[in-house]
């Protein structure tokens, strides 16, 4: 829910709180039911409001507690609050509301910053400490919930978006080098804290950044599984493994119930989505909305999956919604998803989660998904490949598996002056999976999937696209409780029946066996994966245009090669490669960057 903004001054000045007006203003699809600034010496706050928990103007924000002299802007839920309200009342804290914004203060107030260590949900929050002019920023393990930075000499910004950073003002937009590397590299993922400019950078999941009034600051990374075998594990066969999964998964579904308004379910049909769909309807939800999108196919491929949405829906007696879009409307609807990322982001699926959304948002604010499971429990078909070397060799076959081009291929796609000396992408992973822990091949691919790839790539998709009209997604596979079980699970269990094994046998406890055993579903969009007419002419417009002229990011004949053979060309994970180049250039573009 909602969205947050801020700045604070480290120079002595006041916080331009026009700025803040203006991010606070671009983030109104991210809270449409209240807007609120709060200003005290060098902080400024800016919050917009969708209301999911305590509807009343007593869960408005910015909140500030006088008693505890702390204001904060809060965009998430933690599921426990009501139990942490409790614990805080026995330890003699009051509550003027019945919102987890406020559990979330008083949690401050007792804990500190280890008040995170206590919170089961997504989060990021802005907390200023009035007595100190202390300000805290933090963000959920799985980094769920986004927070974007952007620090000039003397003062430092942040908001939920990207785009409500550039609605302040006075940010570099300059591309950064390595993370358009990485954009080229891993599917147009950037890890944190990089994005693709180079004055705007992300806070990491699970950190609590501290910055005193005089801009110093300290990160600290307060969460992250081992990936390793642990002792209390020790003797469980396949069909514990199966029960402690399902049971873990059946309490992530319970947690993800709270909420003062009805909560729906994204279903595509497949195994994850109808899990959610099966263990709500097994803690006795009746009259769920469910909700479906399709595309129309082409070049001879299917474009949706109804069949088996239909199936679940039908068991559970769901008050079921199918979109079906035609073909025309992608490269329309594709303008309104670009608007609505803060970063540039490839997968087809965009599109989908962004029309899907605006379906859903008349009927429910708060909807389940089955994102992430692919990463947590290994359901990719790239896994048992990433599996079948030593650990010390897991960097180098990850980059053969995973990357979608070396970085020999950069120069003859890149302009000189964005071209990176070494390879940064493959740097980055060899660094990552140094870290101690993980200790298999499999282990270690996960390890930076679930921590680093899923948190810039499908979980800001689904953030992004929701968000953009006000419906708040949760992720019941991102539960992390469930998340650390699965990091420990044996990585055979994880690999079997062509991947997920551990959860497909959960499934099959609860769920109709030909949606466990159907083959995998990838969410195509025919038109864009075979740039089908309409998508193609806007792409072509995107690449001619005067602003990438003069930008000059690729190379001239790169260009004119691609949109020679629009369908010709795939990177090694066979992403039709012009739209991975003409993604960035129409991003930039739609977001006004020169």
């Amino acid at each position: 829910m909602c969205g947050l903004s801020g700045e604070i001054r480290f120079d002595g000045g006041r916080p331009d709180i026009a700025a803040v007006e203006r991010m606070t203003d671009r983030l109104a699809a991210r809270g449409p039911d209240g807007r609120g600034v709060w200003s005290q010496g060098p902080v400024a706050l800016g919050h917009r409001r969708l209301k999911i928990i305590d509807l009343s103007e007593r869960g408005a924000q910015p909140m500030t507690d006088t008693e505890a002299r702390l204001t904060g802007v809060f965009n998430g839920c933690v599921y426990n609050y009501r139990q942490l309200r409790d614990e805080l009342r026995g330890l003699g804290h009051t509550f003027f509301s019945t919102s987890d914004t406020e559990v979330l203060l008083k949690a401050y107030q007792e804990w500190g910053t280890d008040c995170v260590d206590h919170f089961m949900g997504m989060f990021a929050f802005a907390v200023v400490e009035h007595d100190t002019g202390r300000l805290v920023l933090a963000r959920d393990r799985l980094g769920i919930k986004p927070l974007y930075l952007s620090q000039t000499p003397g003062r430092l910004r942040f908001a939920s978006t990207l785009p409500a950073l550039l609605a302040g003002g006075d940010v570099d937009t300059s591309l950064d080098p390595a993370a358009l590397h990485q954009y080229l590299s891993w599917h147009a993922t950037v890890a944190a804290p990089r994005t693709v400019l180079s004055g705007v950078r992300k806070l990491p999941p699970a950190t609590v950044r501290v910055v005193e009034p005089d801009g110093n600051y300290q990160d600290r990374c307060y969460w992250q599984p081992s990936y390793t075998r642990r002792p209390e594990h020790a003797g469980m066969d396949a069909a514990d493994w199966r029960d402690a999964v399902l049971d873990s998964l059946r309490t992530a579904v319970r947690r993800r119930m709270v909420a003062d308004v009805p909560v729906g379910v994204l279903l595509s049909g497949g195994l994850d989505s109808s899990l959610i769909v099966s263990l709500l309807a097994e803690e006795g939800q009746r009259d769920l909305a469910t909700f479906s999108v399709g595309f129309e196919s082409e070049g001879g491929e299917e474009g949706d999956e109804f069949r088996y949405s239909d199936l679940i829906a039908q068991r559970y007696g769901t008050d079921h919604h199918q979109l079906l879009v035609p073909s025309d409307r992608v490269s329309t609807a594709l303008d309104g998803a670009v608007a609505a990322m803060s970063e540039p982001m490839v997968s087809h699926d965009v599109v989908a989660f962004h029309l899907l959304s605006e379906l859903v948002s008349k009927e429910v604010s708060v909807v389940q998904s089955g994102q992430g499971a692919d990463e947590v429990f290994a359901g990719y078909r790239w896994y048992p490949d990433l599996a079948a070397v030593e650990r010390e060799a897991e960097p180098e076959q990850y980059a053969k598996v995973y990357f979608d081009r070396p970085h020999a291929d950069l120069g003859r796609i890149l302009q000189p002056h964005l071209l990176t000396e070494d390879d940064v992408s493959g740097r980055f992973v060899r660094e990552h999976m140094a870290v101690p822990g993980a200790e298999t091949a499999l282990d270690a691919a996960l390890r930076l999937d679930t921590h680093v790839m899923l948190v810039d790539d499908p979980v800001k998709r689904v953030d992004n696209m929701t968000m953009d009209w006000g419906l708040e997604a949760r992720t019941p596979f991102l539960d992390h409780e469930l998340v650390e079980l699965a990091a420990a699970c044996p990585p055979e269990l994880k690999l079997a029946q062509g991947g997920k094994g551990v959860l497909k046998d959960a499934g099959r406890a609860v769920l109709p066996r030909e949606v466990v055993d159907r083959p995998k579903g990838y969410f195509p969009v025919p038109a864009i994966r075979h740039m089908a007419g309409p998508v193609l002419e806007r792409v072509r417009e995107a690449l001619y245009a005067p602003e990438a002229k003069a930008r000059g990011v690729f190379r001239d004949d790169y260009v004119a090669e691609l949109l020679a053979a629009p369908d010709a060309h795939r990177t090694n994970r066979g992403a039709n490669a012009l739209w991975h180049i003409a993604l960035l250039e129409i991003w930039l573009q739609t977001h006004g960057i020169n």
